[in-house]
C-alpha cells in the first residue's frame, strides 16, 4: 500500500538539507515545545514535496507531475512538474496555495493514462497532506512531506496508435459492436484520429427491422464503456446491461456510441467553462465537434433517430461535466443526459453554478448519480464526501427549480460507492430505464 512519511528539514535551506542528508537530528525532549499541528497548506513559508518513484519509470523526458484541486487536476501542468534529485527521488517546492484551501492531489507522469496506482493495479483515492508540527520548524523553515509511488498506470494506446501499428484486435464486447473512425477533437486534439465504438441493439440487423430507426446515447470516456482497459478498476458494462434490459422489455432498443477521450487532451476537451488555474477549457469547441463531425458520421452510418427526444449524452466525472454542459447549452440537440459523479473542480462548484445561473433552456430528462465515497473511504474523507453528496443534491434542486418535474429528473446517491467505473456501471441500469423506458 501507499505510505506517507512527514518529516522536517533540520537545516535552514534545501541546500543545507542535502548536506544533512535530510536525516534531521533528534531534539532533546526537554527542549521540545507543545505540538502545534497544522495543515502545511496554511504555512506562509510553503512546504516541500518529495516523491520516491519505486518502479523507477519517471525520466527527464517523462517527469512526475502534481495534479490537484488547485490546478484543475491538470495531469501535465508545467507549473507543477517535479524535478529529479541526486538521490533518485523527485521534488517540488510549493510556495503558497490559495487562502483557506485544503488540497487534494495525485501524482501522474503527464496524463491520467499514467496516474499513480496502489501497487495492485487499482486507482487510489485522492491524497491529502498530513498535518505537520509547526513547533518543530525554525523561522521560515519549510516542512518536507515524503510520498512513495509503487506503480504507474500503463497507458492505453489511442486508436490512432493502434491503427499505425497495423494490429486491430477483436472487440471484447457483448452483442454487435462496430468501429467508426472519427477525425479531430478540441483542446489540442484537433488533428487526431480516434475510433468510436458503436453498439447496436438486438434485432438491429434483422430484415424485419430494416426500416426501423433507433434512439441514440453518446457516451464520453468511451474506452471504459464496453471494455476494461489495462490498469482500470472496471468498466461500465454498458453492452451487457443494455442487452439484458432490451431483451427483458424494460427499455426500448437504443444505439450506444462510445467516444474515447483524447488522452493527454482529455482535460481540455471535457472542461466545460472558463479556465482552471490558467488552463483554458475547450468544452464549447468539443461539443461543437460532436455536433459537426461525430453525430453526422453516426447518422450517415447507422439508423439512428434525430431530435432531442431521441438523443442522449452521458459520462462520469469530467465526462459528466461536459454532458451536463452539452445538454444545457444545446437542449435542442441533446434532450437527455446522464451526469455521473459531477466534479466540483478547484472552486467548489462556483464556475458550474455561475454557468447554470445563465442557462435559459434545459434538456427534457436528466439522470444525476453520485457516490458517498467519491474521494475515499477513510474517516478523514467524510467531510469532502459529504460535500459531493450535497453538490449532487444541489444540482437536482436546480433542475427542479428550472421546471423539471419528478418524471424529468432522477437523483441516485449510493452511499457506499466510490469514483470509478464499477460504481457508474452499477447505476447504469437505472439511468437507462429512466432515459429510455419501454414504449
Amino acid at each position: 500500500m501507499l505510505s506517507i512519511v512527514s518529516r522536517f528539514l533540520g537545516c535552514s535551506s534545501l541546500v543545507a538539507a542535502f548536506a544533512c542528508g535530510l536525516a534531521g537530528a533528534s531534539a532533546d525532549p526537554a527542549s521540545q515545545s507543545e505540538p502545534d499541528m497544522v495543515q502545511p497548506e496554511l504555512l506562509p513559508q510553503g512546504f516541500v514535496i518529495i516523491v520516491e518513484d519505486l518502479p523507477r519509470e519517471a525520466t527527464q523526458d517523462q517527469p512526475i507531475y502534481l495534479a490537484s484541486s488547485i490546478n484543475g487536476w491538470n495531469p501535465a501542468d508545467p507549473r507543477f512538474v517535479l524535478t529529479p534529485r541526486s538521490d533518485t527521488r523527485w521534488q517540488i517546492v510549493i510556495d503558497e496555495v490559495p487562502p483557506n484551501t485544503t488540497v487534494a492531489f495525485k501524482f501522474t507522469m503527464g496524463g491520467w493514462d499514467r496516474e499513480e496506482l496502489d501497487g495492485s493495479g487499482n486507482s487510489i483515492a485522492n491524497r491529502s497532506f498530513p498535518k505537520v508540527d509547526r513547533s518543530k520548524l525554525g523561522p521560515n523553515e519549510r516542512p518536507v512531506l515524503e510520498f512513495r509511488v509503487p506503480e504507474w498506470r500503463v497507458p492505453v494506446a489511442l486508436s490512432e496508435q493502434v491503427r499505425r501499428s497495423g494490429r486491430y484486435r477483436k472487440l471484447d464486447v457483448t452483442g454487435d459492436a462496430r468501429r467508426l473512425e472519427i477525425r479531430g477533437g478540441a483542446g489540442g486534439a484537433e488533428s487526431s484520429m480516434r475510433d468510436a465504438v458503436v453498439w447496436l441493439p438486438p434485432g438491429y440487423t434483422d430484415p424485419v427491422n430494416a426500416g426501423r430507426d433507433y434512439p441514440v446515447l453518446y457516451m464520453m470516456d468511451g474506452q471504459n464503456v464496453f471494455e476494461r482497459p489495462d490498469g482500470v478498476p472496471g468498466e461500465w458494462n454498458a453492452d451487457e446491461t443494455a442487452q439484458q434490459l432490451i431483451e427483458s422489455g424494460e427499455i426500448e432498443p437504443v444505439v450506444i456510441v462510445a467516444i474515447p477521450h483524447a488522452g493527454e487532451h482529455r482535460l481540455g476537451e471535457y472542461l466545460p467553462v472558463g479556465q482552471i488555474q490558467g488552463h483554458a477549457g475547450d468544452g464549447a469547441a468539443f461539443v461543437s465537434w460532436l455536433r459537426r463531425e461525430v453525430m453526422p458520421r453516426v447518422e450517415r452510418s447507422f439508423r439512428v433517430k434525430t431530435g432531442p427526444e431521441h438523443t442522449a449524452i452521458g459520462g462520469a466525472s469530467l465526462g459528466g461535466a461536459i454532458s451536463l454542459y452539452a445538454s444545457t447549452r444545446h437542449p435542442d440537440v441533446f434532450g437527455k443526459a446522464i451526469v455521473e459523479s459531477l466534479p466540483m473542480l478547484y472552486d467548489n462548484g462556483k464556475a458550474t453554478r455561475d454557468y447554470l445561473d445563465s442557462v435559459a433552456a434545459w434538456p427534457g430528462r436528466v439522470f444525476v448519480g453520485m457516490g458517498g465515497r467519491e474521494v475515499g473511504g477513510n474517516d478523514r474523507d467524510r467531510e469532502r464526501n459529504g460535500a459531493y453528496v450535497a453538490w449532487a443534491e444541489e444540482i437536482d434542486r436546480r433542475l427542479a427549480d428550472a421546471g423539471l418535474g419528478d418524471d424529468q429528473r432522477m437523483l441516485v446517491i449510493d452511499r457506499d460507492a466510490g469514483h470509478n467505473e464499477i460504481a457508474w456501471g452499477e447505476r447504469f441500469p437505472e439511468a437507462l430505464r429512466f432515459l429510455f423506458p419501454a414504449e
